[in-house]
């Protein structure tokens, strides 16, 4: 039998199926002790889960590198988070016991979190729920699963699996990870990926339909597990997994080598990211540039907008990481999916078709100022440029440019150091695309999105199972709409590059590079692949 989910890690695994089951952590029989001693049991369950995890990062750190321990460190951030305590607080107050203030606080977060559309952003999620199930067992006095006894060939099932459990991996014993949820964009698959470890997620009932101890096969480019495999199958995947490493390790002869084409054509390749300090795996990577920096993170799990001077050093530290080379920063990109409570954003019936990108900085000038007025001071310490999200008519572009320039007059004015900077715009919408002529007049470069490029053109949400046949970039008019946006950019004579996930797809290459795309934009971990793809093209 082949179950079927998402591969969110590429590889080959064979081994012996291990059950991880959901500890129970029910609180219903605690009884309320008074709100002062409620909020020191709150408060040393948060110190243990600081220092719990603390150890947790320092063991993935040495087994996955320091980025990827960071993850772990966020979570102590969040949970140190005073508005987030603060909340908890309260409904103690109200007369709710540690657990239950905990648990409604946090799956307040949860529930906001994974109604997002963005992957990126519903990643958050599954962070949320990590620190929640480990704050409520620690408050229950719960051990937690030793993950880190599996045996050698080891295949771990679970429901979910969160950072915290993959950073108990010992990677030498586990052949490969199958959870019921998740996506390539989740915690969990990321770390996956950088310990190298094989991962199927989204497997319908894995923990119902697998018997502990089974043999399986789990192939983590399609998403499938094979249960009772015959030899033949085992002989089959097991010269896969062979062959897949080989591939892997020839990769790295790309990492220095110029982004050629065998006519000759010179191509960049560049890093999309979402924190100052993720520039370093764009490095570790071989990435020339980033080609996308989500600023919206700096302004998330907080309960206020993020300083000119917070920003600033965020900005120039990237900028200073990435000595010299293209750094490419979006401004704010609030509404929509990307919930920022304290932005104050009205609910809307069609959020998406509502007050968000651009929009929402136009008509929130002093937030946007301050934006600007930081990349321009931190462009000193670099090659910055400046993007503009969601596009639909040159005037919004004339306005921005109009605002920057202001930015620009006041930061001279007041004698502080900084640097003008290119103005870009993103390409998402059919909008865009359709006055590419228009907009190019208007921009120094043009950047691509094709993940909402495509949800638009399609009239498709990407997050409904029912209609992922029509979320796809082939459709033959996002095709086209990708196609005009290029060649316009081409008769203008400005730069376009691509920062969606299409960047990286093997098959979509060729017709972009026909076209005349000049950079692509992807995770840090495929601009290797991306890089070998241009390289084998003519």
């Amino acid at each position: 039998m082949i179950l079927k989910g998402i591969g969110a890690s590429p590889g080959f695994g064979i081994g012996r199926a291990i059950i991880i089951e959901d500890r129970k952590l029910d609180y219903a029989a605690v009884k309320y002790t008074g709100a002062a001693s409620e909020k020191a049991r709150l408060a040393k369950a948060v110190k243990d889960f600081t220092s719990e995890t603390r150890q947790l990062a320092e063991v993935l750190c040495r087994s996955a590198g320091t980025k990827q321990a960071a993850i772990l460190e966020g979570h102590i951030t969040m949970l140190g988070d005073p508005f987030l305590r603060r909340q908890m607080e309260e409904k103690i107050d109200a007369g709710a016991v540690a657990e239950a203030a905990a648990d409604a606080v946090l799956t307040m977060f949860y529930d906001t979190f994974s109604a997002l559309e963005d992957e990126i952003m519903r990643q958050r999620a599954s962070d949320v729920k990590d620190i929640k199930d480990s704050l409520l067992r620690i408050l229950r006095g719960v051990k937690r699963a030793d993950i880190a006894a599996a045996p050698k060939g080891s295949i771990l099932i679970a429901k979910d699996f969160m950072p915290s459990m993959v950073s108990q991996i010992k990677k030498e014993n586990v052949a490969a990870i199958v959870t019921q949820v998740g996506g390539v964009s989740c915690h969990s698959a990321i770390l996956a990926r950088t310990i190298g470890i094989p991962a199927a997620l989204s497997v319908p009932n894995a923990t119902g339909m697998i018997d502990d101890g089974a043999l399986l096969i789990a192939d983590g480019f399609k998403g499938e597990v094979i249960t009772a495999p015959t030899a033949d199958q085992i002989r089959e995947y097991s010269e896969k997994q062979r062959a897949y490493l080989q591939e892997k390790e020839s990769l790295n002869i790309y990492f220095n080598k110029p982004t050629v084409t065998k006519s000759g054509l010179a191509k960049k390749v560049y890093g999309n990211i979402g924190k100052a300090e993720d520039a370093q795996n764009v490095l570790r990577n071989g990435g020339e540039g980033i080609g996308l920096f989500r600023t919206e993170f700096l302004f998330m799990n907080r309960d206020r907008a993020p300083t000119e001077q917070e920003q600033f050093e965020a900005y120039a530290a990237l900028a200073k990481a990435m000595d010299e080379k293209e750094v490419i920063i979006r401004t704010l990109d609030s509404g929509g999916d990307k919930v920022i409570p304290y932005l104050q954003i009205e609910k809307e019936k069609n959020p998406f078709l509502g007050h968000r990108g651009i929009r929402f900085c136009l008509d929130n000038k002093a937030l946007f100022k301050t934006q600007i007025r930081a990349v321009l001071r931190a462009a000193v310490c670099g090659d910055i440029k400046i993007m503009l999200p969601l596009v639909t008519c040159p005037e919004e572009v004339q306005q921005a440019k109009a605002l920057i320039e202001e930015c620009a007059c006041e930061l001279e004015n007041e004698g502080l150091n900084f640097q003008r900077a290119d103005i870009g715009v993103m390409i998402e919408t059919p909008a865009a695309a359709l006055i590419s002529d228009l907009l190019a007049k208007e921009a120094a470069f043009f950047s691509i999105g094709t993940n909402d490029l495509t949800a638009y053109t399609m009239a498709v949400d990407r997050g409904n199972a029912k209609l992922s046949r029509l979320y796809d970039t082939f459709q033959p008019a996002v095709l086209r709409a990708i196609e005009m946006t290029i060649k316009n950019a081409k008769a203008a004579g400005i730069e376009v590059g691509m920062c969606g996930e299409a960047a990286a797809n093997t098959d979509l290459i060729p017709k972009l590079i026909k076209w005349g795309l000049d950079t692509f934009s992807v995770t840090p971990s495929s601009i290797l692949q991306t890089r070998k793809s241009i390289c084998d093209c003519k």
